[in-house]
């Protein structure tokens, strides 16, 4: 059974840094694609990144361009979401997900078919 855990939240000030970890077990994932989303309270889950498990293009929201990078480790089944320069408005749950979409829906929740519980981020001085 594949399972998704997300680690690495907390508190941070405006302008600091975090980063998220996502670790996968319970499958191969090669041929899949590995996204992070967010949600915020009130408001609807969104697209943050993401990227081909076994490498390739990367694709981010316009909201965290130049600010966040996803990234995979070498061979383990970990993905991180390095979030620098952060903004009060990067405040959510963030999920990571895996599932098999094609570039048009790389950033379509629906296409994703396994995700983790969350892990909270908060950014506030």
């Amino acid at each position: 059974q594949v399972q998704l855990m997300e680690s690495g939240g907390g508190l941070a000030q405006p302008g600091g840094s975090l980063r998220l970890s996502c670790t996968a077990s319970g499958g191969t994932f090669s041929g899949y694609s590995v996204s992070w989303f967010r949600q915020a309270p009130g408001k609807e889950r969104e697209f943050v990144s993401a990227r081909r498990w076994n490498g390739g293009n990367t694709y981010y929201a316009d909201s965290v361009k130049n600010r966040f990078s996803i990234v995979k480790a070498g061979s383990n089944s970990a993905v991180y979401l390095q979030m620098n320069n952060l903004k009060s408005e990067d405040t959510a749950v963030y999920y990571c997900a895996v599932g098999r979409p094609i570039t048009s829906t790389m950033s379509t929740a629906s296409a994703y078919y396994y995700w983790g519980q969350g892990t909270q981020v908060t950014v506030s001085a």
